[in-house]
């Protein structure tokens, strides 16, 4: 089961968000980006504490690709430093799971 994973990727907007999503889609990289507009960040920064308003995509992938996905948000995203976390899916139903398998490489 912990083959699998959610990833939490936060970016500037909407446009940026899809324009990951669809990157990582093409290359049959992940299954399937979830969009959440309008999360409120709040964060320590160089040294000083920020805000922003951002995008956090959910992505759900196999762990054998995080580091081929990391390479490619990096390449598409505006941040220097972007949020790219996966954490292991525990549980899930098995046809779920095996459409996972079928839509990613």
């Amino acid at each position: 089961m912990n083959q699998y994973v959610v990833i939490l990727i936060t970016a500037k907007d909407k446009t940026e968000a899809r324009k990951i999503a669809r990157g990582l889609l093409k290359v049959r990289l992940i299954a399937c980006a979830n969009i959440l507009d309008g999360v409120e960040s709040l964060f320590r920064w160089e040294g000083k504490v920020d805000k922003t308003q951002e995008v956090l995509m959910i992505i759900k992938t196999k762990r054998k690709l995080f580091e081929n996905i990391v390479s490619k948000v990096k390449l598409l995203h505006s941040y220097r430093t972007p949020e790219i976390i996966a954490l292991p899916i525990v549980a899930g139903s098995w046809n779920y799971l095996k459409w996972i398998d079928e839509v990613i490489s």
